[in-house]
């Protein structure tokens, strides 16, 4: 139970909190249950913005660097010891199952996820073979358990997918797109083929998720990042069933792991995105959190949602926008706080430790 208090303050109020005493911020706020604190983590950061990372990896494909275990560790590791997040995401890529198999994908830098032979007919699903997490990405969960055993008891660490919808757009695709006219025409001239790429790519999140579970991950995100490309009927046509039988697949598995559901531009299909299972609800910067909540009852519990451009205009504005999220959360146990995307290149590392000090801060229990 929450009893809150007014602060006289413009932000969330104080709160006089229940709770465990060996409560796990991340996972109690997954629950909805009362945390010492709003716990944070940020969407990529493993990587990218630190200079830690760019020193550690060097050239070539990230693919590379996710295949060796002590150096993905490593790069997993190094947000949590500069800003003192309250999760770990593993350092990886949601094309790393299908790459795994043998499809034939890679990661161009500058470019993004890209296949010289796009999934076009029916005979290309032999390229696309079943996973065997243990077979194909023994690597991945040589990581997982690195991991586990480095990681603070308080800061668990999150496995992720890419959901069948999003990886099946770069597969079909051959590239990142803005039309998806490939997939778009997949689903309403060959649906017989859709069925089996969703269900073959569902299978890939389920036995990626359920491997790094079992190998010492404590909570899982399945990231439908362009799933808002779609309308509404489309989406629950053609993206709802896959993606639930992912949260269900999961489930079947690992009964007690949270799992958490984001999308970009997804604010129309939000209701929809709840209704195939997460814990929690991913939201970016577009969908204000009381607003959610209001839709979809105020027992919601979401993630979210600092515009990351807000981040690269430096420490006040993004400490004005960190308030403001807080705000609207309105002090709901049911917060774990993050961006509306993942965290840019050219980010200030110094401004996201400004963030989760303030979160930090301001969110502390009394007892």
């Amino acid at each position: 139970m929450i009893a809150a208090a007014s602060s006289g303050t413009t932000g969330p109020t104080r709160l006089t909190r229940t709770m465990r005493p060996d409560a796990v911020p991340f996972l109690e706020a997954a629950a909805g249950r009362p945390a010492p604190h709003t716990p944070v983590w940020f969407m990529r950061q493993a990587g990218r913005s630190l200079p830690e990372y760019r020193a550690m990896r060097g050239e070539g494909s990230i693919l590379d660097a996710i295949k060796r275990p002590d150096i993905a560790a490593e790069i997993t590791l190094q947000p949590v010891r500069r800003y003192g997040v309250d999760a770990a995401v593993l350092f990886s890529d949601i094309v790393v199952p299908a790459h795994a198999v043998g499809f034939g994908i890679d990661i161009a830098p500058g470019t993004g996820p890209v296949c010289a032979e796009p999934l076009r007919t029916v005979a290309d699903l032999d390229r696309l073979p079943e996973l065997d997490a243990a077979g194909h990405t023994p690597y991945v969960l040589e990581t997982v358990a690195l991991l586990a055993r480095e990681l603070p008891v308080t800061v668990p660490l999150l496995a992720f997918a890419g959901a069948p919808f999003t990886v099946g757009s770069y597969l079909i695709e051959g590239r990142p797109s803005r039309t998806y006219e490939h997939t778009k025409q997949m689903m309403h001239r060959q649906p017989e083929l859709w069925d089996s790429v969703m269900r073959r790519l569902g299978q890939h999140a389920v036995e990626s998720i359920s491997g790094q579970l079992d190998h010492g991950a404590k909570a899982f995100q399945l990231f439908d990042s362009w799933a808002g490309a779609l309308s509404r009927a489309d989406y629950d046509r053609f993206v709802l069933p896959y993606s639930t039988a992912v949260f269900e697949g999961v489930a079947a598995r690992h009964p007690h792991a949270p799992g958490i559901h984001f999308g970009i531009g997804c604010d129309h299909l939000l209701e929809s995105m709840v209704a195939a299972g997460p814990s929690v609800l991913g939201l970016d910067w577009r969908t204000p959190i009381a607003a959610a909540r209001h839709r979809m009852g105020s027992d919601l519990i979401v993630q979210g949602n600092l515009d990351p451009a807000l981040v690269l205009a430096g420490t006040e504005v993004a400490s004005a926008g960190t308030r403001a999220v807080l705000a609207d959360n309105g002090a709901h146990p049911g917060h774990i706080f993050n961006l509306g995307h993942g965290v840019q290149p050219n980010t200030d590392p110094d401004v996201l430790a400004a963030i989760v000090d303030l979160v930090h801060t301001m969110t502390a229990s009394t007892p």
